[in-house]
């Protein structure tokens, strides 16, 4: 007599991974488009209601569905990432010395991921890797850098920021940044060029278009001025050796990524690794 067993349960899970593709939207020509960013850094820019925060929230909502992530997020307006509150590591508001705090945190993370990579004779993180992959978003460089707190302390997290961006990528430590105030005192070239991919979306002058994409692009035709006020979410995206390209960044309405961080929060329950404790 055949004995007839149960199916093995299916686990209900997400399938990403903060090293596979995201989906960012689409180009003008209807085709998909997508990024890489376990090894790269973004910069937004560009006036407000521009696009920014769809374009953050995209991304978000990517790696909170990745069970290979976690999330620090870093909103001085709260409302703009706080969504996704539950689903983070830390989540940072309009204090500078949290921010700071948080920064180093990181520092010494990646720190401690170097000398791990060294010791087994790496020079980056891979998927099998067992370590997760800390996506860093910044809703609004410039209130941490030049708003709140005082000049030491915006000259540090400034520091900070731009040690995480230098160094991060193949500690699998990415940086999400954006900023409405595009100018060089926010973004010097220095902190700019380090970003792979930059995303410029409708600036009130060629000069700030250049300062998110680069120098010169404004005078080959690549210029986020032209970018209609009423097409929110087009932008100019820009990655390392390439040529800007046109794009609509996906939109997440606010139901959708309560719904999203949701379900988030509820895979991530039994969460294991924190490297919280380990660096703190």
């Amino acid at each position: 007599m055949s004995v007839v067993t149960e199916p093995a349960p299916v686990p209900v899970g997400p399938g990403l991974s903060m090293f596979d593709p995201i989906f960012l939207g689409i180009d003008e020509f209807g085709q998909p488009v997508y990024i890489t960013l376990a090894y790269r850094n973004l910069l937004a820019g560009g006036e407000p209601g521009g696009g920014k925060s769809g374009l953050l929230n995209t991304i978000a909502a990517h790696a909170a569905l990745s069970t290979d992530s976690r999330l620090v997020l870093l909103d001085g307006k709260l409302v703009e990432l706080g969504q996704w509150e539950d689903v983070a590591d830390a989540f940072i508001g309009p204090n500078i010395g949290d921010a700071l705090a948080v920064l180093r945190r990181l520092q010494t993370v990646m720190n401690n991921r170097y000398a791990w990579l060294r010791a087994h004779g790496r020079r980056k993180i891979a998927r099998d890797d067992g370590l997760t992959v800390i996506t860093v978003l910044v809703d609004e460089i410039a209130f941490y850098s030049a708003t709140v707190g005082i000049k030491q302390e915006q000259e540090e997290f400034v520091a900070l920021l731009r040690d995480l961006v230098a160094r991060g990528r193949a500690a699998g430590i990415p940086v999400v940044a954006a900023t409405q105030r595009p100018s060089f005192d926010i973004i010097p070239t220095s902190l700019r060029d380090l970003f792979g991919y930059r995303a410029a979306f409708r600036c009130t002058t060629p000069n700030s278009s250049n300062i998110v994409l680069g120098h010169g692009w404004a005078e080959q035709g690549y210029s986020a001025t032209d970018i209609q006020p009423t097409n929110q979410g087009a932008a100019y995206l820009i990655a390392e050796g390439g040529v800007p390209r046109r794009i609509k960044v996906a939109y997440l309405s606010d139901v959708q990524c309560t719904g999203i961080a949701d379900y988030a929060a509820w895979i991530r329950r039994p969460s294991t690794r924190n490297e919280w404790e380990i660096a703190g």
